[in-house]
């Protein structure tokens, strides 16, 4: 049963780190202003393009941690089923 506990823990807590990477990713592109000057146009893309890429870790971060939820779902009910 530690093992599916462990399953648990570590599953949640990657969906909870990839949710909080996306959401922080988020906030700084919704602070974001347009800018004004040709040089900062291109530093503010390169800034987008970060957080764009920080919101894709994310979500595989958060897919990943599902998946270890549903393997730990899965050993849950082959035990049950094994004890029964």
């Amino acid at each position: 049963m530690q093992i599916n506990n462990s399953l648990l823990s570590a599953g949640l807590g990657a969906y909870q780190a990839g949710q909080q990477r996306v959401d922080q990713a988020a906030t700084v592109i919704a602070g974001r202003t347009v800018p004004v000057e040709t040089s900062q146009v291109v530093a503010e893309t390169v800034e987008l393009t970060e957080q764009l890429v920080q919101m894709k870790v994310g979500e595989h971060q958060a897919k990943a941690g599902v998946r270890l939820l549903q393997s730990a779902d899965e050993v849950l009910g082959t035990l049950v089923n094994t004890k029964a």
